[in-house]
C-alpha cells in the first residue's frame, strides 16, 4: 500500500471526531490497531472534581479503535498541532505519537491506503491513567461526577449517541449505558435531568494518602 506524509493526517476518537476545531481538507473513516476507545481516564476539572473523579476517554493498548482520520494542508502543520497540544496535553495524561491508520476508501476504484497520523494516547505512568476498570465500576464513577464542562453522564451519553451518527459500533460502550440505567440506555439524545440528578447525589470523601507519588490513584479506591 502507498504511504502518504507523516505530517498531513490527526486520529480523532473522541470529542475530535465531531468538534475537531482545526481547518482540515478531508476527513476520512480510519481504523488503528493495536489500540482501543476506553474509559480510562481520570477527569478531577471537566468531568469530576478531585473529591468525586469522573472518567473520560483515551486511547489504551490492545484491539481496534474506528475513527475519523483528517488531512491537513503541509503548511497547517504546525498551527494544528499547536492548537492540538494544548487542547489534548494539558495535563501530561495523554502522549502525542504517530501511528499507521487504515483509510477507509470512498469509491471501488480507490486503491486501499495506509497513512501516519498524529493521534493522543493514554500515558498508562500518569497517575491519572485508571486502566481497565470493571464496567460496574466505570457506571458509578460516570452517574456521579460532574465537572467544569458539566456532567459525566452527559459526556458519556453523548460519546455514544456520536459514534451511533458515524456507524461505529462499540459493544463495551453499549453494556455500559445499560448499566448507567434504563433511561441512559434508551435515550441516547436525553437524559440531562437524570444526569444532574445522579451527579450532585452526596458521596463520602475518599481517604487520603500523603507521601506517594502515586497517591492520586489510592484517593479513589
Amino acid at each position: 500500500m502507498p504511504v502518504e506524509p507523516a505530517d498531513t493526517w490527526v486520529f480523532g476518537y473522541g470529542s475530535l471526531m465531531w468538534n475537531p476545531g482545526f481547518p482540515f481538507e478531508e476527513a476520512r473513516p480510519a481504523r488503528l490497531t493495536g489500540y482501543h476507545r476506553a474509559f480510562c481516564v481520570y477527569s478531577i476539572h471537566y468531568r469530576g472534581t478531585t473529591r468525586r473523579p469522573g472518567l473520560v476517554l483515551g486511547l489504551d493498548r490492545g484491539g481496534v479503535c474506528d475513527g475519523i482520520a483528517f488531512r491537513i494542508r503541509p503548511d497547517a502543520r504546525e498551527r494544528t498541532l499547536t492548537y492540538l497540544r494544548r487542547r489534548e496535553l494539558i495535563y501530561g495524561v495523554y502522549r502525542e505519537a504517530l501511528v499507521p491508520l487504515d483509510i477507509a476508501n470512498l469509491a471501488e476504484s480507490e486503491p486501499d491506503r495506509t497513512v501516519w497520523g498524529v493521534t493522543y494516547i493514554a500515558e498508562r505512568a500518569h497517575p491519572a491513567y485508571a486502566g481497565a476498570l470493571p464496567l460496574a465500576r466505570q457506571a458509578h464513577m460516570i452517574r456521579g461526577a460532574a465537572g467544569r464542562g458539566g456532567t459525566n453522564l452527559d459526556y458519556a451519553l453523548n460519546t455514544r449517541r456520536h459514534l451511533v451518527d458515524f456507524g461505529i459500533r462499540e459493544p463495551a460502550l453499549d453494556r455500559l449505558a445499560t448499566l448507567l440505567g434504563p433511561i441512559a440506555g434508551r435515550c441516547p439524545n436525553g437524559a440531562k435531568s437524570l444526569a444532574r440528578s445522579w451527579a450532585w447525589k452526596p458521596h463520602s470523601s475518599p481517604p487520603m494518602v500523603r507521601d506517594n507519588r502515586f497517591g492520586y490513584r489510592a484517593k479513589l479506591v
